[in-house]
C-alpha cells in the first residue's frame, strides 16, 4: 500500500486547516530610527522602505503600526552630538527619550522597546567606554545602567540592551529596581553573534566602529553551546526575554533556546537579512513577497515567539488581505 502524505495537501482549505505554523501580526516588532531635526522622513539606501523620522514626523510612521496591527516598536536614536562616553544616550532629552514621549503622546498602549547601547552615540562607534583601545566592560555597566533609566523614566516599556557586556543584565535590573521602575522589562540580546549581516543597519545608524571589531564582546559565528551559556546567564540575572541575533544563519540556535528554555524568545532578522530580499527582488531574481513570507515563517517555526523585523508593515498587509 502506497502511504499518501499528498492527500493533505490536495487543496488549499486542507493545506490551511493543518498548517503547523501561522503567522501572526502580533509576532512583529518594528524598528524605527529617530534622527534629530525638524520635517525629516529619508528612506534610508541601504534599507529600502525604512526612514528615518524626526520627532514632528512620527506620527505618521505610528499611524501605520497602529493599522497594522504590530505588537510593538524597537527604537534607535541618531544624535547630532557624538563624544567618547556617548552622553547623549543618557541625556534625559536626548532623542530616544525624546521619542519616546511623542510616541506615548500619540499612542499610549503603543509597546515602546528602546535598544540601549552605545555605538550610535559615541565617536569611536564602539559600544561602551575605551580604555587602552578595547571596551572597558565594568566602567561601560555603569553609563548601560544610566540609560536605561533615562528611557524607563520617559516612558520605555521595555529595554532592550544590545552591547553584550558580562554581567549587563543584572546590573540593569538592579538600576530599574533602585530608580522605581520594577515594572519594565529587560529584553537582552542574549546570543548576539558577530555578524556581517549588520551592515545595513550600521549604515543607517551611523554606527560603524571607527578602529578595530566587536569580536572581544560579540560572539564568534562557530559557537553553539555558548549560546546557551550566555542566554542562561541572562535568564539567571533576570532578563525577561530572550534572543538571538541574526536569525536567518542561526536558526539552529534558535531552535535549541526553544528546547532548552521556558521564556519568551525573540529573533532579529537583520539588515543585511531584509537587504538581501529587497535586491534580489528588484534584480527580479526571486518572488520577494513569497521569499519574505518563506523567511519570517522558518523563523518561527525554528521557535521564535517574537520577530524583530524591517518586513512587519509590508508582512501585516499581506496577513491582513
Amino acid at each position: 500500500m502506497i502511504k499518501r502524505g499528498r492527500r493533505l495537501r490536495a487543496n488549499s482549505a486542507i493545506r490551511d486547516m493543518i498548517r503547523e505554523t501561522t503567522l501572526n501580526t502580533k509576532d512583529f516588532i518594528y524598528p524605527i530610527f529617530v534622527v534629530e531635526g525638524k520635517n525629516i522622513k529619508n528612506e534610508i539606501s541601504s534599507l529600502p522602505g525604512n526612514y528615518h523620522y524626526s520627532i514632528d514626523r512620527l506620527s505618521e510612521v505610528v499611524k501605520e503600526v497602529e493599522q497594522a496591527n504590530i505588537a510593538g516598536i524597537l527604537l534607535f536614536g541618531i544624535p547630532e552630538h557624538k563624544d567618547e562616553c556617548g552622553s547623549e544616550s543618557y541625556n534625559d532629552n536626548g532623542i530616544v527619550q525624546q521619542a519616546i514621549r511623542e510616541i506615548k503622546r500619540l499612542n499610549k498602549d503603543l509597546l515602546i522597546i528602546t535598544d540601549v547601547c552605545m555605538c550610535e552615540y559615541t565617536s569611536h562607534g564602539h559600544c561602551g567606554i575605551i580604555h587602552e583601545h578595547d571596551v572597558d566592560n565594568d566602567e561601560t555597566l555603569e553609563y548601560l545602567g544610566k540609560i536605561s533609566v533615562s528611557h524607563a523614566k520617559a516612558g520605555a516599556d521595555i529595554i532592550a540592551p544590545s552591547d553584550m557586556m558580562d554581567g549587563r543584565i543584572g546590573f540593569i535590573r538592579n538600576a530599574l529596581d533602585e530608580n522605581g521602575f520594577k515594572n519594565v522589562s529587560i529584553m537582552s540580546y542574549s546570543a548576539k553573534y558577530c555578524s556581517a549581516y549588520y551592515g545595513p543597519f550600521r549604515d543607517a545608524a551611523g554606527s560603524a566602529p571607527q578602529f578595530g571589531d566587536r569580536k572581544t564582546y560579540q560572539m564568534d559565528p562557530g559557537n553553539r553551546l555558548e549560546a546557551i551559556r550566555e542566554t542562561q546567564m541572562d535568564l539567571d540575572e533576570g532578563a525577561d526575554f530572550i534572543m538571538v541575533k541574526p536569525a536567518l544563519s542561526y536558526l539552529d540556535i534558535i531552535r535549541e533556546c526553544r528546547d532548552k528554555f521556558n521564556a519568551p524568545l525573540v529573533a532579529y532578522n537583520v539588515s543585511g537579512e531584509y537587504a538581501m530580499v529587497k535586491a534580489a527582488g528588484k534584480l527580479g531574481l526571486i518572488d520577494e513577497e513569497r521569499v519574505m513570507m518563506e523567511t519570517l515563517t522558518s523563523i518561527k517555526r525554528a521557535g521564535a515567539d517574537i520577530i524583530i523585523t524591517y518586513h512587519a508593515l509590508e508582512a501585516s498587509k499581506i496577513l491582513k488581505r
